[in-house]
């Protein structure tokens, strides 16, 4: 998908310093502040894009992508309203926002299926997890840069690496899943914080190997391939089971304090009104239509914390993320 350009004006924050609220005005009006994830990024943008056209004299949306990493250090110091996550807040994130005050509201929004992509031309069909180690642990940096390498039996071809920026989530997903440590990984290869990067990368190297969510994949098909892992393609109903071994949550977060405000309100309702519509218009794969409402219910209520006590949940299904209960960030 190609990155849309960015709703509103980046706007100077004037933190008011009870609780992390900034109180973000522009000449036209309220700002809402958003950034984090470039996974999560297409489902922000789209409810941004709505909720404005939709609602006389609503708040202007301004939609960032730091990464996941880059937008909870935003997020944490009060700078923004709302935080696209491809993983859950962890412990350092936790404490960082006790320390400023900062209390927010954990909403799952979609789930997504981290893919391994290919050049077209490439004959492989299928990667298993002991593999893309293989191709993507520290020891590899120098070492292998052959695809033979990584399998005998695979083709004499050069390899050329694209995938996620230190800072962003998917990065920390990717490498806890594969490499079996968090930020664990070879590091010549070619980072961004914009998956199109990598789309076009590996879209214009036969020799390219890059990874990203699964909205990224499906609207980029005819420009690369998907491959399975370990036997099993990502698809919306693999995904959604589990059965795919990179499936994972992905989350918003709002500012508590923010929720305060009618409008930063009206935009944390209208996100999970229409989150199971547009999930998978961008590619993702929605949750029941009851889970939205108990998150509404949290961000109308202002119910702060997180589910996932500080750390990454790598296998996790959709139903087993539903049935958490929901633990104090303090």
């Amino acid at each position: 998908m190609l990155k849309q350009s960015l709703l509103g004006a980046a706007m100077a924050l004037a933190l008011c310093g009870c609780g992390g609220d900034p109180a973000s005005q522009s000449a036209g009006g309220e700002v809402i502040q958003v950034d984090g994830s470039s996974t999560v990024f297409p489902i922000s943008e789209a409810a941004a894009e709505q909720f404005g056209g939709s609602q006389t004299g609503a708040a202007r949306v301004a939609v960032g992508e730091s990464g996941t990493g880059g937008g909870f250090r935003k997020f944490c110091r009060g700078e923004t309203q709302v935080q696209g996550a491809s993983r859950p807040i962890l412990t350092e994130e936790m404490q960082a926002c006790a320390a400023a005050g900062v209390a927010y509201v954990e909403a799952p929004i979609a789930f997504d299926g981290l893919t391994v992509v290919v050049h077209p031309t490439n004959a492989l069909a299928n990667i298993s997890m002991a593999e893309l180690r293989r191709a993507w642990e520290p020891g590899a940096q120098g070492q292998v840069t052959n695809w033979r390498q990584i399998n005998p039996r695979w083709p004499d071809l050069g390899l050329q690496l694209f995938g996620a920026g230190t800072a962003s989530g998917t990065f920390d997903y990717f490498t806890e899943a594969v490499v079996g440590t968090a930020k664990s990984s070879r590091t010549d290869y070619t980072p961004t914080e914009d998956d199109n990067v990598t789309v076009t990368g590996v879209a214009g190297n036969p020799g390219a190997m890059g990874y990203f969510g699964y909205a990224y994949y499906d609207q980029n098909r005819t420009r690369v391939k998907a491959l399975s892992v370990n036997g099993v393609g990502p698809s919306p109903e693999s995904i959604a089971d589990g059965s795919y071994p990179l499936s994972r949550p992905l989350f918003v977060y709002f500012n508590a304090e923010a929720l305060r405000r009618p409008q930063v309100q009206r935009f944390a309702q209208f996100l999970l009104a229409n989150a199971a519509r547009i999930a998978p218009e961008v590619g993702y794969v929605a949750l029941p239509e009851r889970a939205y409402a108990e998150y509404a219910g949290r961000a109308r209520t202002r119910q702060a914390g997180t589910a996932f006590g500080g750390k990454q949940d790598i296998g996790a299904n959709l139903e087993e993320v539903l049935a958490r209960p929901l633990a104090s960030g303090d």
